[in-house]
């Protein structure tokens, strides 16, 4: 008797996935939770951009490029200017200087906690780190104000002295405390733990086959790191020297405590003048008048922006290097 094959169709299986309602309360709070985070940064922005219209219509480009800022006289005898070119360019600055003295110290802690650390002190030194990243900025400007800037004008005066012939490191006057070299220095400290924790992340996801491969070659362990582990947490290392850039662009008390406020483009970096967009906020909030007011608001609209740039930049360099891998 021979076996025969039906001509009927068979019934193909379907997957579903049917969610609890526990799964479904918790995605409409998650949801929830995202939107009214967008919802109230698109407040925020509306708010910046309503109170600081009056300004860019004033100045218009002129409030981004110009260095002057005068509130002008009650009389009418001085007009009022205002712009925060100088100060935009001393927030970057700062935020450079920062990040270039940072980025090796993050590269070398990441390395170390994930791949050279004994394990029994590995948490302990994660758990520490995390610690350091939750100090207020306050705490910083005050350990930044007296300990940093002697010491820091200190390491400023040997780097004019043996740098002096390149034209960032040439100082006229010699006063080197209060400068947009110590402000970077103590805005390194404070993102480091930031970069730190991102790479650390990142470089824990290297795939083992290829480190243990290297191994098999008759590599060493650096040779692992340099032709594995490094190349593929470039991303990683880049988005989170980023999201650091964007706190240190936004940081004001601890930049306000160390840095003197200066309405000129300064690119002599040990000098002891400089600025940025917050300290700026910070310094002349108390004082100003209605006009100065929505002055210091268009710039607190300016900061806004170019910080949400930068972590828009750094979220779009994680996804592609995630993509790419």
């Amino acid at each position: 008797m021979s076996n025969t094959v039906s001509d009927s169709k068979i019934d193909r299986r379907v997957i579903t996935v049917r969610s609890s309602g526990v799964d479904r309360v918790f995605r409409i709070l998650i949801s929830a939770g995202a939107l009214f985070s967008l919802f109230v940064l698109g407040l925020i922005a509306f708010f910046l951009l309503y109170q600081g219209f009056e300004i860019f219509k004033d100045f218009g480009l002129k409030f981004l490029t110009s260095s002057v800022w005068s509130a002008g006289s009650d009389d009418g005898s001085q007009v009022a200017s205002f712009g925060v070119g100088a100060m935009l360019f001393g927030s970057l600055v700062i935020a450079l200087i920062a990040l270039i003295v940072s980025l090796p110290f993050a590269i070398a802690v990441s390395l170390y906690l994930e791949f050279y650390s004994p394990r029994s002190i590995r948490r302990l030194l994660t758990s520490i780190l995390d610690m350091v990243a939750a100090i207020p900025s306050v705490i910083w400007g005050l350990w930044g104000y007296t300990i940093l800037n002697p010491m820091g004008a200190g390491w400023a005066k040997s780097l004019n002295s043996w740098l002096h012939w390149i034209p960032i490191f040439n100082v006229p006057t010699p006063i080197f405390e209060r400068s947009p070299f110590i402000a970077g220095l103590l805005l390194a400290m404070m993102i480091l733990p930031i970069t730190t924790s991102v790479t650390r992340e990142v470089y824990s996801h290297a795939p083992r086959d290829q480190i243990d491969a290297v191994y098999g070659l008759g590599g060493t362990r650096w040779g692992a790191m340099r032709t594995v582990v490094l190349p593929f947490g470039r991303s990683g290392l880049v988005g989170g020297a980023m999201l650091g850039l964007g706190r240190a662009l936004g940081e004001t008390v601890a930049v306000y405590l160390v840095l003197n406020l200066f309405f000129k483009v300064n690119f002599q970096i040990l000098l002891s003048a400089g600025g940025s967009v917050a300290s700026l906020i910070a310094t002349r909030f108390g004082e100003a008048g209605p006009y100065e007011l929505k002055a210091l608001i268009a710039a607190g609209l300016v900061l806004f922006v170019v910080t949400l740039i930068v972590n828009s930049i750094a979220t779009l360099i994680v996804n592609h290097g995630k993509s790419a891998r």
